[in-house]
């Protein structure tokens, strides 16, 4: 057997399809949970925008939180904005990683249970739970995870 890489990445080089690309392998494994961490935060930016800045908080609070009956909908739907938007960025980064990911985790139980009665396949009509439950898989790995080796948790020795 045949490995490159350090302890964090090894790659069994006999075990490749294309063994050439070992040397690529090894040197981007230390790098691929960060990446990962990074688009399932990112991901979300884009949907606490549109939701902070474009208007469409007060639709998030008629047509999702009232129906779940929670007090003060406005609130629960500025605080959804700002968890999608800030924690998105934050988890993108690596900052306050454990506290964003269960507080992501537990929005997404909710979206996913919300999308359940539509189907499995997130293209049915009004989407089906296949890609809410796909971010709450990973948010929750995330949480028992943590920040990983290039985040600001890191940087700053706090593992929260």
């Amino acid at each position: 057997m045949s490995t490159v890489g350090n302890s964090e990445g090894q790659i069994d080089s006999a075990r490749l399809i294309i063994p050439g690309l070992a040397g690529l392998y090894a040197s981007m494994a230390p790098y691929s949970y960060a990446i990962i961490r990074f688009c399932a935060g990112a991901i979300l930016i884009y949907h606490g925008y549109g939701k902070l800045f474009g208007g469409n908080v007060g639709a998030v609070a008629d047509h999702v939180v009232v129906p779940l009956g929670l007090p003060f909908p406005i609130v629960w739907a500025y605080f959804i904005a700002s968890l999608e938007f800030f924690g998105g960025a934050a988890l993108a980064v690596g900052f306050l990683t454990r506290p964003i990911a269960l507080l992501l985790a537990v929005e997404f139980v909710i979206i996913t249970y919300w999308h359940y009665g539509n189907g499995y396949v997130f293209a049915a009509p009004h989407g089906g739970y296949e890609y809410p439950l796909v971010l709450l898989v990973l948010y929750v790995a995330i949480f028992f995870r943590g920040a990983g080796r290039c985040s600001i948790d890191r940087a700053i020795g706090k593992e929260f």
